[in-house]
């Protein structure tokens, strides 16, 4: 059975980086799991990706020997076990605010008698490496578990709801928090509102000994996130990389919008 990596490496303390995928290429995902991120996450929850896509795209990510990770639609037993019985190494769930929220999605996410999920799939043994009778024997020591931290909620909640046991990581999605933040009139919460927020999310999870992630726009954002303690970290996506590529050529050259020489 082939040990998951970014498990040992979070239970250590260390420091995991990896990167979102969120175009559904599994061409760009076979290179991408060869370029040296410790995982990668298949966005199921808000992009075009579906089941079958997924399964290929978690097998090429495992074949070269990189941990394969989903992000699925919803806190939902079926999407859970979906994911795992078609070769992901791990699941990120969004959105979980409450305590009850994490003790299902960990349960989904385990065998009995330490969970709920259901016995089937084949899939999954071939990325662990494993034959059947060893995956179902030693899934729940390998498979990663991250909620994700998305509302003020689970924030101001965060010791009782992240201390479930089984939690690998308790992941800050940026963007959803900061919308949640919202006042009643639509006003964004300041930045320094929100880096509370990120820094109350992450001394709860110091307090409970649960590692605690964020997702970064940058490498700069991400060396520093470490210095700060945070272990779990996406670096942008392969989408963001593209463009922020593409756009900086562009403006090295100097092109306008319409592709032309701006000096011409």
């Amino acid at each position: 059975m082939r040990a998951n990596p970014v498990k040992a490496a979070l239970k250590a303390g260390k420091p995991s980086v990896g990167t979102w995928l969120s175009l559904g290429s599994i061409t760009a995902s076979r290179f991408l799991a060869r370029c040296g991120f410790a995982w990668l996450t298949i966005d199921i929850e808000h992009s075009l990706v579906d089941w079958e896509t997924a399964s290929h795209m978690f097998g090429c990510i495992a074949d070269a020997g990189c941990t394969a990770l989903a992000r699925v639609p919803a806190n939902r037993h079926d999407h859970i076990k979906r994911v795992l019985d078609n070769g992901a190494h791990g699941v990120v769930v969004p959105m979980v605010n409450t305590r009850q929220e994490a003790e299902a999605a960990v349960a989904a996410m385990l065998y009995p008698p330490h969970g709920n999920r259901s016995l089937g799939g084949s899939v999954h043994a071939l990325n662990f490496q494993a034959s059947p009778a060893d995956y179902y024997a030693k899934a729940n020591n390998e498979i990663l578990i991250v909620l994700q931290c998305e509302h003020p909620m689970a924030i101001d909640n965060a010791e009782q709801v992240y201390s479930v046991p089984g939690i690998d990581a308790v992941f800050i999605g940026p963007n959803d928090l900061a919308a949640n933040m919202r006042t009643p009139d639509g006003k964004n919460p300041s930045a320094e509102e929100q880096a509370e927020a990120h820094r109350r999310l992450l001394a709860a999870c110091k307090k409970i000994g649960v590692p605690a992630g964020i997702h970064c726009y940058s490498a700069e954002e991400a060396k520093k996130r470490i210095e700060e303690g945070w272990q779990f970290l996406a670096v942008g996506s392969e989408l963001r990389m593209m463009m922020d590529s593409a756009g900086a050529i562009i403006r090295n050259i100097g092109l306008n919008a319409q592709g032309e020489l701006a000096r011409y």
